[in-house]
């Protein structure tokens, strides 16, 4: 039993969970929302999809692995290939479920995700798509964060005011006389002559998560180029422009996200003064900001300077490892910058973990 657990593990690559639930936090934190239900959902749906991808990867790669990593699950006899297959399978569809009960745009980017994963590890990886498609996924999975917390908590930004005096007001779409229009205790009702100004939508604020997925999405595009000479070595060009892109990422990740204070206008909240909602927190301190963008470079760049030098399969592989756990520390970077400081510090409380389990269980 001990032994099937530990090649379940390795072929699940368990020490690189603890780099998906940032994904989702960060995203909720660039939406302006408190994790909630949704980002619950969002991180569970996350986990069962990266751990589909890495069943498959291996189930895809198994002629390969035989070769380059016989001491894989699937190459070793550990694990048949049908049941990593069918493992992939089952976990895509509890992905999914998950995600669907977030809501169905939640299942829309979920779906997209699930589909990215599927195309990189079955058509993609050896082509010269395969980084993109790698950095698409992972930035799919901040935005299913962002769009699962924004969907479970829609309602509660959505009110319906009457639009200036034709006896009708909308919501979202809706129509209904003006008779039944709902104000909040304490607003302050437009007159006939104050125009109203459009309800605040999920889709709105998850546009607001694009620029941290970008983010992340470049970041996993210059580690999955690295990876792709991690059994061979011998790259010196990937590991540099992957260090050239992680420093450039860290000055961008570093400089407060503009408009972290305020959201777009939100009617119906206040008065005519009170038009803008805050986020969760106040934007972060520099100097909690410059610090977890100084973790991401340490764990992430000095690892690349060493595969630059020295481009050896080891060194290639410990490049890769440490950047798949540099996601931590980014995730970290861009929660902190969206003004959610305590979400950024508490995705920041996953570093030990991973570190401790990557020397069980290998990353890559």
């Amino acid at each position: 039993m001990r032994a099937a657990v530990r090649a379940w593990a390795e072929l699940l690559r368990v020490s690189a969970l603890f780099t998906v639930p940032g994904d989702a936090l960060a995203g909720a934190a660039a939406v302006g929302r408190r994790p909630g239900r949704g980002t619950a959902l969002a991180v569970g749906a996350s986990l069962c999809l990266y751990e589909a991808g890495m069943a498959l990867n291996d189930w895809a790669d198994r002629d390969e692995d035989a070769t380059d990593r016989p001491h894989r699950p699937i190459p070793s006899g550990r694990i048949t290939p049908g049941a990593a297959l069918a493992a992939a399978g089952a976990l895509t569809a509890a992905g999914l479920t998950l995600a669907a009960r977030a809501g169905r745009p939640a299942l829309t980017v979920a779906t997209g995700l699930a589909a990215t994963v599927w195309a990189y590890d079955l058509r993609l990886k050896h082509t010269q798509a395969g980084p993109a498609a790698m950095a698409a996924a992972r930035a799919l999975d901040l935005l299913l964060g962002a769009t699962a917390t924004a969907g479970t908590s829609a309602g509660s930004v959505g009110v319906e005011r009457p639009v200036g005096a034709t006896g009708t007001s909308r919501t979202a779409g809706t129509s209904l006389p003006a008779r039944t229009a709902r104000i909040p205790s304490g607003a302050r009702a437009p007159g006939p002559a104050q125009p109203v100004r459009p309800a605040r939508t999920a889709h709105s604020d998850v546009r607001a998560a694009v620029p941290a997925a970008a983010l992340l999405g470049a970041h996993t595009y210059a580690v999955t180029a690295v990876s792709r000479h991690e059994a061979q070595g011998g790259s010196t060009a990937a590991p540099l422009g992957a260090l050239a892109a992680i420093v450039a990422l860290g000055a961008a990740a570093v400089r407060e996200q503009r408009g972290s204070r305020d959201l777009p206008p939100v009617p119906g909240k206040g008065g005519p003064g009170d038009h803008h909602r805050t986020r969760p927190g106040a934007p972060a301190p520099r100097v909690l900001l410059t610090a977890l963008t100084a973790a991401y470079l340490r764990t992430a760049a000095e690892p690349l300077l060493h595969a630059t030098l020295n481009p050896s399969p080891p060194l290639t592989q410990r490049a890769v490892g440490s950047g798949i756990r540099a996601m931590i520390p980014l995730q970290a970077v861009l929660a902190a910058r969206a003004g959610a400081a305590g979400t950024g510090l508490a995705v920041m409380g996953l570093v030990p973990l991973a570190r401790t389990l990557a020397r069980k269980v290998s990353l890559t």
